[in-house]
Parts: structure tokens; C-alpha cells; sequence
């Protein structure tokens, strides 16, 4: 790693972070809160996002304020032709921006979007990672990591946390769990689980006598995902090891997840029952978290819940976050010749880095996981 930063000639009292999306990110994102803690105890720190990833933040007690950033209602005001309202709403966002009077930013996206947020604050210091798009001309110092020198989730965060002189250890990933949403997560698995399984579910979630296991099957690219009969196999042989899976996913995997589930009544599929903050509350409730480059596999790890995580296309981290040493999180990685391809895949729609990825060997690293660390 590098030296950090010269000490600054005065202590930051305002700090903003600014990681706009996606999920995932967020997430890995999370342990600049209490490394930047550690290093300005006394400076209140404040983070910049897009709505849908603001629920994995608001409950945080460690920050001083979630900021929204309205990117969809600024893009429905520019298809709208009204460039006059437009312009008064970014004009009004950069003005909220620079009344916080914040005195370090941090561009934890280093994209041309985000170096314009950092940029509207006006703070007399704005860092960035890896800056993009000629988001470096909107601040005033570049981080840029050394690939592959961290195996380790969150390795350009927590680099970035060292750059600004926060000691080893310090980093590791904050999700907070809002209890409403902890109670909510709970009564809908308690009554999905008194649908299938009748009295056998008495006891209730999270006391159910079978260890709940999230499945987490659905993203964004089709070269990410695992094959979905192989999904539902898993779900039915982990039922057949006394264990309780339930698919997790948004409102847009209903119907994948019916398929998933579909003559399996005591696989319980939750796609789209949770909101993003009750999801967070029902995987820290889990006893094991399997699924593919996704911001719920992410977020198995970053809770520190026994994680499988498959990977193909992409490798965002060797390995998941730490305590004491031990990582709970395996990745099932092949390392084919053509991966990682991230978004430009060359094997014409047959994804073999994925389907190489047989139902008995996730299912014995996840029965893995279950036993006890030493």
C-alpha cells in the first residue's frame, strides 16, 4: 500500500461520502464509516446516493445523514424537454450540497457523475478513486490502487481509508439492521413458513428448528447467473438435509424465483416480499447465504454470515472480509481461460464458467460452511 496522505493542516469536521450506486458497492463501500470514525472522531460524516440504495444506509446511527441524490427525477425532467425545471433542480441540489459546508469529500466511484456531486459541494478537498470519465479534473487528489495487491472484499475502499491515514483494521464493512424491518422480516418467513410447513413452523422465524439458508440466484447480466434447475435441485436437497432455503430476490424475480420454486412449496420464495432494508434484516438472520455476483451475497458477507459465492464472469474479491483472521465467506471460482470477461463474454451465450459450477459441489461447500469454525 501507499503512505497515506500528508496530515491535512487542519482536521476535517464535514466529511461526505459519495458512492451514488449500486447495491454491492454500497456495500463493500460501508467500512469507510468506521475507519473514517477512527481517524476524525470528531467529524461527522454524511454519505451521497441513489434512492434505491439509500435503505441500505438510513439506519446507520454512525452517519450524520443520508443524502438522495435525484437522479430519476432529473432523467424524467430531461425526456420531458424541461430543461429550465432541470436546471433549478440541479441548480437547488448543488446549493444544498455547499450548506453543508463539508470540508472532505470522498468519490468512492470515480465517475463523471460522482466527480460532479463531489464538485457541487465546493469542499477545499475532494479525493477520488480511480478517477474516470475526466471526473479527476472535479477534484483535487487521485487514489489509484494497485490491482490485485488486496485479495480481500472492499479492497479499494479500504485502500482509500489507509491513503487518508485510518489504521489497519479499522475497515470493515457496516450494514445496520433497522429493527421494524428486523420484525417485518421475521413475520413474513413466519408466516410463508407456517403456509408450507402447517404446525411444524410453530416455533417462528428466526427459531424455526431448520437453519435458514438465503439463496441469492438473480442479478443483472445473464452471464452472472447460475442455471436456474440447478437452483431449484439445491433448494430441494438442502430441504432434504433439514435445512429451511428461501429465494431471495427483488420485484423484478418473481417470476424466475415461481420457477425456481415451482412444486416445491417448502422452498419459500420470497422474491420481491421484502423491501432492500428487510432483505438486509432477513440475511442477518441466516444461518447461510448462498448466491451468485450479487448485492445480497455481498451483503452475506459483509454481516459475516456463512457465505457461498459463485463467480464467473467476475471476481470482484478472492476473498471476504476478515475478523480475526478468518473469513466466512468461500468463492467458487474455476478460473477458466476466458474469465473473468466480465461484460464481453466470447463463449456465445454458453457461460461454461457458470454451468461448470455442479449442484454437489455448492452444496457440500455450503454444508461446509455450516460447520463449526475452529
Amino acid at each position: 500500500m501507499s503512505a497515506p496522505h500528508p496530515e491535512p493542516t487542519r482536521e476535517p469536521h464535514r466529511i461526505l461520502v459519495v458512492r451514488l450506486s449500486a447495491l454491492g458497492d454500497i456495500v463493500m463501500a460501508s467500512g469507510l464509516i468506521p475507519a473514517l470514525r477512527t481517524r476524525f472522531p470528531n467529524a461527522e460524516i454524511s454519505w451521497v446516493c441513489e434512492p434505491v440504495c439509500a435503505p441500505l444506509l438510513k439506519h446507520n446511527p454512525r452517519l450524520k445523514q443520508v443524502i438522495v441524490w435525484p437522479r430519476g427525477e432529473w432523467q424524467a425532467l430531461w425526456k420531458a424537454k424541461r430543461y429550465l425545471d432541470l436546471w433549478r433542480a440541479v441548480r437547488a441540489f448543488r446549493a444544498q450540497l455547499k450548506a453543508e459546508q463539508f470540508d472532505l469529500v470522498l468519490d468512492g466511484q470515480g465517475l463523471l457523475k460522482s466527480g460532479l456531486v463531489a464538485w457541487f459541494t465546493g469542499a477545499p478537498r475532494r479525493v477520488s478513486i480511480i478517477a474516470r470519465e475526466g471526473s479527476h479534473r472535479l477534484v483535487h487528489e487521485v487514489v489509484t490502487p494497485p490491482p490485485g495487491a488486496d485479495p480481500v472484499m472492499g479492497s479499494e475502499y479500504r485502500y482509500l481509508a489507509h491513503y487518508l491515514g485510518a489504521p489497519q483494521g479499522s475497515f470493515v464493512h457496516d450494514l445496520a439492521v433497522g429493527e421494524a424491518q428486523r420484525m417485518r422480516a421475521r413475520e413474513v418467513l413466519h408466516e410463508r413458513l407456517q403456509s408450507a410447513w402447517g404446525d411444524g413452523a410453530r416455533a417462528g422465524a428466526p427459531h424455526t428448528p431448520r437453519a435458514l439458508v438465503v439463496l441469492a440466484p438473480f442479478t443483472t447480466r445473464p452471464q452472472k447467473h447460475w442455471v436456474e434447475a440447478n437452483w431449484a435441485e439445491l433448494g430441494r436437497r438442502m430441504l432434504a438435509q433439514g435445512l429451511q432455503p428461501v429465494v431471495l430476490g427483488g420485484p423484478a424475480d418473481r417470476e424466475a424465483a415461481e420457477r425456481i420454486c415451482a412444486g416445491q412449496p417448502q422452498l419459500i420464495n420470497l422474491a420481491g416480499a421484502l423491501k432492500l432494508d428487510e432483505s438486509v434484516a432477513l440475511i442477518a438472520d441466516a444461518q447461510l447465504l448462498v448466491g451468485v455476483d450479487t448485492g445480497l451475497t455481498h451483503m452475506g458477507s459483509a454481516l459475516r454470515i456463512p457465505t457461498v459465492a459463485l463467480f464467473g464472469s467476475t471476481r470482484p474479491y478472492r476473498e471476504g472480509p476478515q475478523v480475526e483472521g478468518v473469513s466466512r465467506t468461500r468463492i467458487l471460482y474455476d478460473n477458466l481461460p476466458c474469465s473473468p470477461c466480465r461484460r464481453r463474454p466470447t463463449c456465445n451465450g454458453a457461460f461454461t464458467c457458470m454451468t461448470g459450477l455442479t449442484t454437489e459441489r455448492v452444496l457440500q461447500t455450503a454444508l461446509a460452511q455450516l460447520e463449526p469454525q475452529s
